[in-house]
């Protein structure tokens, strides 16, 4: 088996329209809201069946709050991992479809997309009206489909709401022999350079972790180590790698806010509406309306062992 990691050598500044979801810092604190007094949260962390039904309130909201994934990722899917026209491929967690509506462009054929929450599939069938696209409504657990009949398997921005090695020997029986699987994230954050609008924020954020958080003070999607492990353990996966990219986003004060309310974290809490308007505030008054976000893309590939 052959067990990598490396960095793309990808930096881009987006001045977007398209912002995102995790940031590992807040996964840890989120905020109060403006004039609120401090209150206690007793739930440290957020159930993964949370994720399932959390972000369906606001389809076209959530859709547009995201950003798109670098493009350096559909180009190793399709130079390391095959991925091209008429590829048969599900999506675990497909969500609004921000990364099925460039699997759909690549060619895939059929691409199977696994939502469980029925207000979010309905908009991703709706914002993407391709005969190729089959959306299947149910967890990935429960969703019934027929085993070593897929090229190419992938889960973007969803992966750690499910249990790992569970979720990871059902995509090792759904892929033909020499299939591939693929995890990829959009991360905000990274310790590796300065934060200013967190450090703004940070003493007045708190909120239970969401399971991006990780287990061991690492974001799941940037422990390399235990991803890797966890293909390793399956016993089911050969020439696997991990890739990163760093890049950042610049948000002015309406899509912060918009940003922060596709937070798990956020949603979770009773003053979600203060905490947004206090966001909102800070980006306006204290950022001068642009807020800087330092964003790190994270990519597992893997190939099923013959």
């Amino acid at each position: 088996m052959v067990y990598s990691t490396a960095t793309v050598p990808v930096n881009l500044d987006h001045d977007c329209r398209r912002s995102q979801t995790q940031n590992w810092h807040f996964n840890w604190e989120f905020c109060e809201g403006a004039g609120a007094s401090k209150m206690h949260i007793t739930t440290s962390k957020l159930a993964k069946e949370f994720g399932r039904q959390a972000f369906g309130d606001n389809p076209g909201g959530y859709h547009a709050a995201r950003p798109e994934y670098p493009e350096w990722v559909y180009d190793t899917l399709n130079s390391q991992c095959g991925l091209r026209r008429n590829s048969a491929v599900f999506e675990i967690g497909a969500g609004t479809g921000t990364a099925t509506h460039r699997l759909l462009e690549i060619g895939a054929d059929p691409l199977v997309a696994i939502e469980p929450d029925r207000r979010l599939a309905d908009f991703l069938r709706a914002n993407n009206p391709d005969k190729a696209l089959k959306v299947v409504v149910a967890p990935f657990e429960d969703a019934a489909l027929e085993e070593a009949t897929f090229d190419f398997g992938v889960s973007a921005t969803a992966f750690h709401w499910l249990d790992e090695d569970a979720a990871l020997a059902k995509i090792a029986r759904l892929l033909r022999p020499g299939g591939w699987w693929a995890a990829v994230w959009n991360v905000f954050g990274d310790d590796s350079r300065p934060d200013p609008f967190h450090e703004a924020t940070k003493e007045l954020l708190e909120a239970p972790a969401s399971p991006s958080a990780g287990e061991r003070g690492i974001p799941f999607a940037l422990d390399a180590e235990a991803r890797l492990d966890a293909l390793k353990r399956s016993r089911a996966f050969d020439a696997v790698e991990a890739m990163t990219s760093r890049w950042t986003l610049v948000l002015d004060s309406d899509q912060t806010v918009a940003l922060y309310a596709t937070y798990s974290n956020v949603k979770a809490r009773r003053d979600c509406e203060a905490v947004l308007a206090e966001l909102g505030r800070i980006a306006r008054e204290d950022f001068a309306n642009r807020v800087v976000r330092n964003m790190m893309t994270s990519l597992y590939i893997g190939r099923r062992a013959v």
